[in-house]
């Protein structure tokens, strides 16, 4: 079944997680896209056990439904080439700073000039209107920029330390798809091409600050940013007698329903701290501190089984190999292998998302660095002896070639 985006072609000049973040998603909904790469290819390629040197797990699971096209964009001709595709593009999506592709002559106003209907987009590290603009920005400076290792010591942590997933560059990869997404739907229906700059320190700032600014939301401030709850020290999984439990009592029905099942009816009405959402919130430390202190007495499968039938949100607490013996994962088919054609039988995750109509997934198996160089090049008009002389003059190389 064709994609939902089948016929559209990104021209993806990104490299390490964000931006291939979002492009495996334009992949997976049917696009065309081109993976540029320099000689030396993509550096996330290196990273983790592997079969082959170049093809780690994460470059794994990041750019499948791709075609990879090397090119030095350093070199004229490899100018030149990138300008020809852009031509025949939809989309141009990058991840350096704006003034580095200013001095590879790759500048909006140099890539619309080409092709003025073309979504020109960027994702870095701060706004361009700023005193940040210029600054490199990896996941980890971001994140501390947004407060996230803070967040981490308020909540009863004994110093900042960053979340251990990449989680500045999967938040903003995902926002960037959507900003995409929307101006395709805009030039569909205007003609109008336009850049999209995507700052990861701005986009990161408001996703924390949307559930903390608490009080600073208002002029004069009504009180301290940040929510009681999500910054609570025993807001964390509960010790059971033999492992852990993840639980979540939050309306006044689920209290209610927890007490009931522990044989304290009266709870809720008797005690104030549980009156409502407000005192809840106020008195949040020493409610989780309670109920830590409940949860120790029984094992987790008794604790899962006695809330569930009470319905009151709960779940195992997993780790890196548990998980993969989940059954509600491995019932719907979200863990799934195949076969590829250089690295064997690999494991992957199903897209998780299901449609009625165009069911995104996989297009293509992850691509060798410069697989798909020589057949990219012709579709572009390049004859073979011009094919030949950008091999020769290290421009471009086919997968399997010496950079």
């Amino acid at each position: 079944m064709p994609g939902p985006l089948e016929g559209v072609r990104i021209i993806d000049l990104t490299t390490v997680l964000m931006g291939p973040y979002a492009t495996v998603m334009f992949g997976d909904m049917g696009a065309d896209v081109i993976k540029v790469e320099p000689p030396q290819g993509d550096l996330v390629r290196g990273l983790g056990p592997a079969r082959h040197a170049d093809m780690g797990p994460i470059f794994l699971h990041a750019n499948r439904s791709k075609r990879s096209i090397v090119l030095d964009l350093k070199q004229p001709a490899g100018r030149e080439a990138l300008l020809r595709l852009a031509g025949t593009a939809d989309v141009l999506f990058y991840n350096v700073r704006p003034q580095a592709m200013a001095r590879l002559g790759l500048s909006y106003e140099d890539v619309a000039a080409v092709n003025p209907g073309i979504i020109y987009a960027g994702v870095f590290g701060y706004g361009q209107d700023g005193p940040y603009a210029a600054r490199p920005a990896y996941d980890d400076l971001i994140q501390g920029a947004a407060c996230l290792p803070t967040l981490y010591q308020l909540a009863g942590g004994h110093e900042p330390r960053y979340v251990p997933l990449t989680m500045a560059d999967r938040v903003v990869g995902l926002t960037a798809f959507g900003n995409i997404l929307g101006a395709l739907y805009h030039r569909q229906r205007t003609g109008q091409g336009q850049r999209i700059d995507i700052p990861m320190f701005e986009t990161m700032a408001s996703f924390v600050l949307g559930d903390h600014m608490g009080g600073r939301s208002f002029e004069p401030p009504l009180g301290k940013p940040g929510y009681a709850r999500l910054l609570a020290a025993a807001r964390k999984p509960f010790r059971t007698s033999d492992g852990y439990v993840c639980v979540l009592i939050y309306n006044d029905k689920q209290w209610r329903s927890f007490f009931n099942a522990i044989g304290q009816p009266d709870k809720l009405d008797k005690d104030p701290r549980f009156a409502d959402l407000a005192s809840r919130t106020r008195h949040i430390d020493e409610l989780y501190a309670e109920i830590a202190e409940t949860i120790a007495g029984r094992s987790t499968e008794a604790w899962l089984q006695l809330l569930h039938e009470a319905d009151i949100p709960a779940m195992p607490l997993h780790d890196l190999d548990s998980i993969f013996d989940d059954p509600h994962l491995n019932a719907t088919g979200f863990f799934q292998t195949t076969e590829h054609p250089s690295e064997g039988t690999l494991r992957t995750m199903r897209y998780p998302s299901t449609w009625s109509q165009s069911q995104p997934g996989p297009t293509r198996p992850t691509p060798r660095c410069g697989e798909h160089s020589s057949e990219v090049l012709r579709e572009a008009g390049y004859s073979e002896a011009e094919i030949a002389r950008l091999r020769a003059d290290k421009v471009t190389r086919d997968a399997g070639e010496a950079a």
